[in-house]
């Protein structure tokens, strides 16, 4: 659940830019739920209490699955890092996952063993954390693990092992540098905070600074910092307080308290005078930045500060995005957001120039709106939209009990913080309480500083990152600021010392798993519409919302191939009103609601989805079927959202992920098979340049119909209640006379041609290696068994390729490998991010890591067993939500599996035998046919590709 001063982030969410439909005109006279009816549902109970040394325990009864969070947050972050030692927190986060003196192996292999799901730390400017969510009956082995590297952690941590520590997190910073904007952090940090501020270097650090940590360096570090009177302890889920103790008392009670630590002085920094900075990046167009620094999240300013940004530039209805984006479209993109820390905060508004248009007439209407909004305030049915949207999603977090943004985090953070876990409702007070005239006041009061302005121009860079101190890429300002996290987010991750605990609990031996419930799946109902369309429901009631998804057997594959992109920018232009209503007022209509709607696709399906608060339901519904089944399709919005296309076309050719995959699928699949498309369905800039108003009006009539359609429904209603709302919206929709529509899957797909691709992609720190091939197999296909193989080899973190290039070698910040999730034939590609210097070593390490796994060194005892229970474990946390569920069915009924088809999966896995995983790797998997990609610095890397045996071919997006 989202705390407020993650406000930006949960605004994102229920204002999506990707698609989202107007209401009908009646939908403002629906007198959606007051914000004060609805603050009603956020409650998080708690108790606590704290053991002698200091500890501090909060515990959090949720019994609605068998799992609990168990979440652990030290206060100890980059602003705690003396001079010359930046990036000292995170590195030392990264060591805290390498074992511990009574667990000495990799930390996330206990915890795959028993199923363990959103497992991962993360290191701010404030605190570092980590996280896993463990069915019930392996509470005990989470808190052996979580105690066992709080006290005793030193005797395991090895010069070996900081080493390849500092070579994993180099390659995280590379990996982050390496991104359009990927530099914005340290000018943010830098700029806006003084030499010598505690927030004035980014968390990642200096790789000088990296380099020079030593053995002694870090040890010191931990007896610093990590005591548990430095510490929050969490336990959110299927546990009780009396449980909770015993079990805390047992594996806490016996580490010393670490010394007090004194906490950094920090002051609020007011820039002397305006400051202007340009740079150059590889970015699709000019973004104009205006930024300063704000109160921390504790000052009773920062919640009015955060609802100005909302109405400034976080709202899709927002000021800025009306005047420069909607009525006189200067602009491609927009945003305000306000990020508070524990102790001082950062505001950024940002706008992206429109290709063609002059960047400093851009400045000028930013700064001119900024000024107009300060003139007149926020109205109040401006802060009633702002704080409905935030509660929406406020409310959706409860039903998560750990992981990035759930009930756990909420706790922790309060208590880390502000010294009150139910700090949230503080925080929700103030924003309920919050007037057009205070919220006018406190913005004037901290945007009438001096501002510092960074303009970033396309161009090549002048310098890198190596010797500053972060990454964030572009889109709508949310948080501008991420953690740095342990496990790769980009992809889908000198002998004993003295001093530490005795122990009192049995450490010789990890604690036995208790008895484990099974997962217990929502039971799947049915029903048809009055005109035949299939709804598929199930019934959660664990909060007041309601899921909803409207499918379309089209997706990207429908796009004509001689117009790539249609699809992207029909679903675009939908976005920008229906017959009725425009798109100003259909963004109002659904932040008034507190909706969720958007439109999204993926290779095989064209999905329209609404997130709805159960009180506002019916005109939730309303909207999602006006938007759906009246497109306005108007030619001057047309123009407005063609620009935007391109300009996410024009970013997403800057990115070295997205080139390498652009170049790979069609490679594979070859440029006629409905799969040959670039994978993010954006298209070509010489066909979204071309396509007509008619053109989207046709795609939308031969594919949006409702005889190609299926409702899903997960969330608190019943079926015979929302069948009746359905009925009057989307059931009285007839399906034309012409036949349905149908994708060319007979396509024959070319023969493997095995060879490297190179794209040159000058001053790259690292290179992007994909390695790719279409399968045999098919979606429907059995294929728990390849999956699994797929798992060993390189799906997960405890894999083979990624222990060797992550753990072992420290050249990545993460590999993997993946078979892909679509309805006809399949792909099976691997990834790996790595340094550039080790290019070719990587390709040498992967061909010789699936060599030997299809060969003589097939899956051992030990991968045979942490596959089985780690995929029959984790399924009761896979289901914790609402959306999981909706996930879950919609994956059923895609590819023809029985109802309880989940509950079956425990036995499949169970069945498999390490001869059985070996077969099938061998039939499908070889080393002899795979065509690779790397996106890389050429005059560094085609030397080491020139000596692997392959056609080395430097290619182009054009060619």
């Amino acid at each position: 659940m989202p705390r407020f001063h993650r406000f930006a982030l949960a605004l994102a969410v229920t204002t999506s830019l990707v698609a989202a439909g107007p209401a009908l005109a009646k939908a403002k006279a629906a007198n959606p739920a007051p914000i004060a009816d609805l603050m009603k549902a956020v409650d998080i109970p708690y108790q606590a209490f704290t053991l002698d040394n200091g500890l501090r325990v909060i515990v959090h009864e949720d019994r609605k699955a068998p799992v609990v969070a168990v979440s652990v947050w030290y206060r100890v972050g980059s602003k705690h890092e003396p001079k010359g030692k930046t990036g000292f927190a995170h590195l030392f986060e990264h060591l805290m996952f390498n074992g511990s003196e009574n667990s000495p192996g990799d930390f996330f292999e206990p915890l795959q063993q028993v199923g363990a799901t959103d497992s991962n730390g993360t290191t701010n400017v404030d605190r570092t954390n980590y996280f896993e969510t463990v069915p019930t009956g392996a509470l005990d082995r989470a808190l052996f693990l979580e105690s066992d590297r709080m006290g005793h952690l030193l005797g395991a941590v090895t010069q070996e092992k900081l080493d390849n520590q500092r070579g994993v997190v180099q390659n995280e910073k590379r990996q982050g540098d390496n991104n359009p904007y990927g530099l914005l952090r340290y000018e943010i940090f830098e700029n806006l905070f003084p030499t010598g501020h505690p927030y004035h270097h980014s968390t990642i650090g200096s790789m000088g600074d990296l380099n020079s940590a030593s053995l002694g360096d870090v040890k010191k570090w931990f007896t610093d910092n990590y005591g548990p009177n430095n510490a929050v302890l969490v336990l959110a889920g299927d546990v009780n307080v009396a449980t909770a103790k015993a079990k805390v008392q047992e594996w806490f009670g016996d580490i010393p308290r670490g010394p007090e630590i004194a906490a950094p002085k920090t002051s609020i920094p007011t820039l002397p005078a305006p400051l202007a900075k340009e740079v150059k990046d590889l970015v699709p167009t000019t973004r104009i930045y205006r930024m300063w620094a704000i109160p921390g999240l504790n000052d009773p300013e920062a919640v009015p500060l955060q609802m100005a940004m909302g109405v400034l530039g976080g709202l899709s209805s927002s000021r800025l995005d009306n005047a420069l984006v909607r009525k006189d479209p200067v602009a491609v993109s927009v945003s305000a957001a306000a990020q508070p820390f524990e102790d001082a905060g950062i505001l950024l508004v940002q706008a992206d120039v429109k290709p063609g248009v002059d960047p400093k007439l851009v400045a000028s209407r930013l700064d001119a709106e900024i000024a107009s909004f300060l003139a007149s305030g926020p109205t109040a049915d401006e802060l009633q939209r702002t704080a409905a949207s935030y509660l929406a999603g406020t409310i959706s977090g409860l039903e998560s009990v750990g992981g990035f943004g759930g009930k756990a985090v909420t706790l922790a953070e309060g208590a880390l913080y502000s010294n009150n876990p139910a700090y949230y409702k503080v925080e929700l007070d103030r924003m309920a309480k919050a007037t057009p005239e205070q919220v006018k006041a406190v913005a004037n009061k901290w945007l009438s500083r001096p501002a510092f302005s960074l303009t970033y121009t396309p161009g090549e860079r002048t310098e890198g990152g190596e010797n500053r101190g972060g990454a964030v890429t572009g889109g709508k300002v949310t948080a501008p600021v991420q953690p740095d996290r342990y496990w790769n987010e980009a992809l889908g991750d000198v002998g004993p010392d003295t001093g530490g605990a005795s122990s009192f609990a049995d450490r010789s031996q990890l604690p036995a798993v208790a008895d484990l419930k099974a997962l217990d799946f929502p039971a799947i109902e049915r029903t048809k519409l009055k005109n035949g369309v299939e709804v598929v429901f199930a019934r959660r009631t664990t909060v007041p919302t309601v899921n909803v998804a409207v499918s379309f057997d089209a997706g990207y594959a429908a796009d004509p191939h001689s117009a790539l992109g249609t699809q992207s920018l029909m679903l675009s232009l939908m976005d920008e009103g229906t017959t009725s209503l425009d798109s100003i007022a259909f963004a109002e209509a659904k932040e008034r609601l507190g909706a969720q709607i958007d439109a999204t696709a993926n290779a095989d399906e064209t999905v329209f989805s609404l997130f709805a608060l159960k009180p506002n339901l019916g005109a939730s519904l309303s909207l999602l079927a006006d938007y759906i089944r009246n497109p306005a399709f108007d030619a001057k919005e047309l123009e407005r959202v063609r620009a935007q296309q391109l300009n996410r076309l024009k970013a997403e050719l800057n990115n070295p992920n997205a080139i390498a995959s652009r170049i790979l699928t069609p490679v594979l699949y070859g440029a006629d098979h409905p799969y040959g498309i670039p994978p993010s369905g954006l298209g070509n800039a010489k066909s979204v340049a071309a396509v007509t108003q008619g053109q989207l009006a046709a795609f939308h009539a031969t594919w949006i119909r409702p005889d190609n359609a299926r409702v899903f429904v997960v969330g608190d209603t019943t079926l015979a209640e929302v069948k009746k709302q359905l009925d009057t919206t989307l059931g009285q929709w007839q399906s034309p006379a012409t036949a349905k529509p149908v994708k060319h899957f007979e396509i024959a797909i070319p023969a493997p041609k095995p060879r490297i691709l190179l794209f040159d992609r000058p001053k790259s720190p690292q290179s992007v290696i994909l390695a790719g091939k279409v399968l045999a197999a098919k979606g429907g296909d059995d294929l728990e068994v390849l999956r699994s193989a797929n798992d060993i080899f390189g799906g997960n973190f405890l894999s083979r390729f990624n222990t060797n290039l992550r753990e072992t070698k420290g050249w990545s910040y993460g590999v993997r490998s993946r078979i892909s999730g679509d309805q006809d034939r399949l792909t099976w590609v691997a990834a790996a991010p790595v340094q550039a210097d080790r290019t070719g070593d990587s390709i040498k390490e992967l061909q010789n890591d699936l060599k030997s796994f299809l060969g003589d060194k097939g899956v051992t005892k030990e991968e045979l067993e942490r596959t089985i229970n780690g995929s029959v474990r984790e399924l009761p946390g896979s289901f914790e939500t609402s959306g999981d569920v909706l996930g879950g069915i919609r994956q059923i009924v895609k590819f023809g599996r029985p109802d309880n088809y989940y509950e079956t999966l425990p036995a499949t896995y169970e069945a498999m035998t390490a001869a059985e995983i070996d077969a099938a790797a061998r039939k499908a998997l070889s080393t002899g046919d795979l065509v690779y990609v790397v996106v890389g610095d050429a005059a560094v890397v085609k030397p080491q590709l020139d000596g692997l045996g392959l056609p080395v071919e430097t290619v182009s997006l054009d060619n």
